[in-house]
C-alpha cells in the first residue's frame, strides 16, 4: 500500500491559470486550502508523503503547483528566462485561480526562495511560511555580477539541449539519483520522476523538464538584497532543515536566519528532500502540526 492509500486521500490532478499551470490537490475544496511550492528541477510530487498526512491531522486542503518548465506545466515562451522572481508570478497566479486571497506556503529549497520574495513584496499574500531545508534565495556578491551575467548571456546563446531519454522509468529514476545537484535515495527521487517523465513513441521514456532550467542565471541577488528581503518578511515562520540539508551553521544559513524576525527553526534527521524521504516525513509532518499550524 502506498503512503496515498495508506493515510487515505490520493491527489486529484488541476489545472490552473487557462492551463499554464499543472498541480495536484489534497483534500476538500471546501477545506482552507494551503499552496505547496517545490524546488528546482522538482515538480508537485515533492508532497506526495507529506501532504496527505497534514490533510488528515489538519482538515485542511494543500494544491502543489508545478512551476514554469517543470512537471505538466508549460515551458516558458522562447526568448524568455527563468528568473527567480518569475515563479512568483505563478504563484499569485495560482492563488487567483483558487480564489485565494491570502494563503499558507509550504515550501521547499527554490520554493521557500519564491515564497520568501513574496511574503516580503506582497505581506497581504502571505498568512505563514513553512519552509523545508530553504531560505532567502542563491545569491551572489555584487563585484561578481558581471562574471555571473556573462556566463548566463554565452549559456542562453546556445541552441536548447534535447530533453533527456532512458530505456524505463528505473533507469531515469537512477539518473536522478546519480546525477542530483543534493543526494537523494531511490525511494525518494522515484515520485519526482515519475511525475516528470512521457512515453515517447519508441517506449522510452523522456524528461518533461525545460533544458533552459540548466543554464545558469543573467542576474542574480546580491546577498545585502536577500537579506533586506529577509528582514522584510512579517509573516510568521516556520523553518525545518534537514541534519543533512543545505543550510546547517553555514555563515550564510546563519545569517539569514538571524535577518527574520518571527522564525522558529527545528533541525530534523534527514536530508535536503527530507519531506519526501520515507524515513523522515512523518517526523516533519508532527513537527508542523506541533507547531500550532492550524487551517487558516
Amino acid at each position: 500500500m502506498n503512503d496515498a492509500s495508506r493515510v487515505g486521500t490520493a491527489p486529484q490532478p488541476l489545472s490552473l491559470a487557462n492551463g499554464r499551470l499543472a498541480a495536484l490537490s489534497w483534500g476538500r475544496q471546501d477545506a482552507p486550502t494551503w499552496l505547496a511550492l517545490h524546488g528546482w528541477l522538482d515538480n508537485a510530487a515533492s508532497f506526495t508523503r507529506l501532504a496527505p498526512r497534514l490533510v488528515s491531522a489538519l482538515g485542511i486542503r494543500i494544491v502543489a503547483i508545478d512551476f514554469r518548465g517543470h512537471g505538466h506545466s508549460a515551458h516558458a515562451p522562447a526568448g524568455n528566462d527563468y528568473a527567480l522572481w518569475d515563479y512568483t508570478h505563478d504563484v499569485l497566479d495560482a492563488m487567483e485561480a483558487l480564489g485565494l486571497e491570502q494563503a499558507t506556503l509550504l515550501a521547499h529549497s527554490m520554493g521557500a526562495a519564491v515564497s520568501c520574495l513574496l511574503a516580503a513584496a506582497l505581506p497581504e499574500k502571505v498568512a505563514r511560511l513553512i519552509l523545508i531545508d530553504g531560505l532567502g534565495a542563491l545569491n551572489t556578491p555584487a563585484q561578481e555580477t558581471p562574471s555571473q551575467l556573462r556566463k548566463g548571456l554565452i549559456a542562453h546563446r546556445r541552441p536548447p539541449s534535447r530533453a533527456p531519454r532512458y530505456l524505463d522509468i528505473e533507469s531515469a529514476v537512477a539518473a536522478r539519483v546519480a546525477g542530483g545537484v543534493t543526494p537523494l535515495d531511490s525511494l525518494t527521487a522515484t515520485p519526482l520522476v515519475e511525475r516528470n517523465t512521457q512515453a515517447t513513441a519508441d517506449g522510452k521514456v523522456q524528461m518533461r523538464t525545460d533544458s533552459r532550467l540548466l543554464k545558469p542565471s543573467l542576474v542574480r541577488f546580491t546577498p545585502q538584497q536577500v537579506l533586506a528581503v529577509l528582514a522584510e518578511i512579517q509573516a510568521p515562520v516556520l523553518l525545518i532543515e534537514g541534519e543533512q540539508g543545505i543550510l546547517g551553521e553555514r555563515a550564510w544559513a546563519a545569517q539569514a536566519r538571524q535577518a527574520m524576525p518571527r522564525l522558529t527553526r527545528h533541525v530534523l534527521a534527514g536530508g535536503h528532500h527530507l519531506h519526501l524521504e520515507p524515513q523522515a516525513v512523518e517526523r516533519v509532518a508532527e513537527v508542523i502540526c506541533l507547531e500550532g499550524c492550524t487551517a487558516s
